[in-house]
């Protein structure tokens, strides 16, 4: 007599996973929005969602990937504001005023006052 396996044995606890030669199946949670046009582009294309799904997905792996952000962009956000103020501040001052005076006036608004330097965070610590 030959014995054959009993797989459906009620005492196991892990579900028996049976071989079929297809890919796994992936659970994907989406917005009813997002299937909608995921079910429209299937359609188009004469696949089914699953199709489509794994279609889209290798669509947007081959695009080149966007440039990382900048890893400082407080510091280019920061001189763009001291740009301005520079503008700002020059139009307020006496135009008669002679050019070393407005830039020490410009330089004193926009940097403080150098007593107070080493309480500014966004310069580096100077060496003592």
């Amino acid at each position: 007599m030959i014995e054959v396996p009993d797989f459906g044995n009620k005492g196991s606890t892990a579900p028996v996973r049976r071989r079929t030669g297809h890919d796994p199946i992936s659970a994907v949670k989406m917005p009813e929005g997002l299937t909608a046009a995921i079910d429209g582009w299937a359609e188009a294309h004469q696949l089914s969602r699953s199709e489509a799904i794994c279609k889209l997905v290798e669509l947007g792996l081959k695009i080149s990937p966007a440039p990382p952000a900048s890893a400082h962009p407080i510091a280019s956000d920061a001189t763009r504001i001291e740009e301005i103020a520079v503008h700002e501040i020059e139009g307020l001052l006496d135009p008669a005023l002679p050019t070393d005076e407005r830039e020490r006036r410009i330089r004193r608004l926009t940097e403080g006052p150098p007593e107070f330097l080493h309480e500014r965070i966004d310069l580096p610590k100077q060496q003592t």
